[in-house]
């Protein structure tokens, strides 16, 4: 019997290869790009990557992914999430986001993912940091709206595609912009992927269609 292909994913297309991967023989490690550059280094290895752009190319210029096989999967943005039940803030300017932010009792954000990282330095750059961390909870990694769902806080925050992996949980919206990213996440073959891994990545990218995209919160690439 054949080895099951091993992929090592990205938080943000969790819940489409979720319900993407079963009878493809494939299993599959998500944590944020971050923890999984820092196990890749540290010598975990698989047959497919998927992680931001700026991953893929670092792991591809090191020769751990194999040059020629990433293929751009998907776009997303940051967004705001609520357990059910809950009102819905005003989020639609940055001045709404900023008094939001300011008036909920609790909120929930990721240390370790790209969506935590860069909504630690909007709020440095908002002035509102001290308030807002003061009444967060900052979790190491892992889905935000899950804090969310269990009543622990008020408002989640993270990628969209993110939050609606989490079942019952409400979407507010996306960040406005001018207080938002948008991050492409790509996958490639690792360089000593078993055979097959090119096959089983192309079906993917194929599969990954507008349509699937947008139920699951992400953009084409």
């Amino acid at each position: 019997m054949s080895q099951p292909f091993h992929i090592l994913s990205t938080l943000a297309v969790a819940g489409l290869l979720k319900e993407w991967l079963p009878g493809q023989g494939a299993e599959v490690v998500f944590n944020p790009t971050a923890r999984l550059m820092q196990q890749i280094a540290e010598g975990l290895t698989g047959d497919i990557a998927i992680l931001t752009e700026a991953g893929i190319e670092e792991l591809t210029a090191k020769g751990v992914l194999a040059a020629g096989t990433r293929r751009d999967l998907a776009r997303s943005a940051i967004g705001m999430a609520v357990a059910p039940g809950t009102p819905h803030p005003d989020i639609s300017t940055v001045e709404a986001l900023r008094a939001t932010l300011l008036a909920t009792p609790s909120l929930v954000y990721s240390r370790a993912g790209a969506s935590g990282i860069f909504f630690a330095e909007l709020i440095e750059r908002l002035g509102i940091a001290e308030e807002v961390n003061a009444k967060a909870i900052v979790i190491p990694q892992g889905f935000t709206a899950e804090v969310a769902a269990r009543g622990e806080a008020l408002l989640a925050i993270q990628q969209v595609s993110e939050l609606m992996a989490v079942p019952g949980i409400e979407m507010v919206g996306k960040l406005p912009e001018g207080a938002n990213t948008y991050a492409v996440f790509s996958t490639a073959r690792f360089s000593a992927a078993q055979s097959g891994a090119q096959a089983l990545l192309d079906r993917m990218a194929a599969a990954m269609t507008p349509e699937r995209l947008a139920a699951h919160g992400l953009d084409p690439a």
